[in-house]
């Protein structure tokens, strides 16, 4: 087992939590300190897809911590150096808008604000209808800046949804490694 520490944070792509959660399996098959962190819509909010306290569950089983879930549990982070590296899985279009304007106003925006201070890589796998519209700059900021990787993406649904985007969620545990090395996995666009 790899003694990297990863924090692994969910925002509300409600239609995605699934294939995060089969990626956060597969990292915590390799590494031994897994940190599930859920934004408060995630954490309190039932949808079609199902509901927040099974989600919150499955995270603590799967990873054997506690979720965090505010700000106050999330900001600790970046000051006692607790995470290697962070994957936000999904990250939607308003998680890396806000990411993009400097705003942490959520448990997920805040651990990667509170991460950030230390230098260490975020891991971003996108999950948004408008990633080629009103997000395509957000995306664009962030691909700029240092210490942000990206998860392989393309369109997921070309005829239907024109302008959404993400990421190939089996791709993460790879994409977490490279970002460990400070490389960005491509190709960086899928077909």
């Amino acid at each position: 087992m790899r003694t990297e520490r990863v924090g692994f944070a969910v925002s509300g792509s409600f239609c995605t939590h699934e294939q995060a959660l089969k990626a956060l399996e597969q990292l915590t098959a390799v590494y031994e300190t897994v940190i599930p962190i859920v934004s408060e819509t995630s954490a309190f909010t039932d949808t079609r897809f199902g509901t927040s306290e099974d989600l919150l569950e499955r995270l603590e089983d799967l990873t054997g911590q506690e979720v965090l879930c505010d700000i106050p549990s999330v900001e600790p982070i970046g000051p006692k150096k607790l995470l290697d590296v962070l994957v936000i899985a999904p990250a939607t279009g308003n998680t890396m808008a806000k990411l993009a304007g400097g705003i942490a106003d959520t448990a997920v925006t805040m651990a990667a604000k509170s991460h950030l201070r230390n230098g260490r890589p975020v891991v971003v796998a996108v999950s948004s209808n408008d990633g080629l519209a009103a997000g395509a700059r957000n995306i664009g900021e962030l691909l700029m800046r240092k210490n942000y990787y990206f998860v392989p993406f393309g369109q997921d649904n070309a005829a239907a949804k024109p302008c959404s985007l993400v990421a190939d969620f089996g791709k993460i545990p790879e994409t977490v490694d490279a970002a460990l090395r400070g490389e960005q996995l491509q190709p960086l666009l899928l077909r």
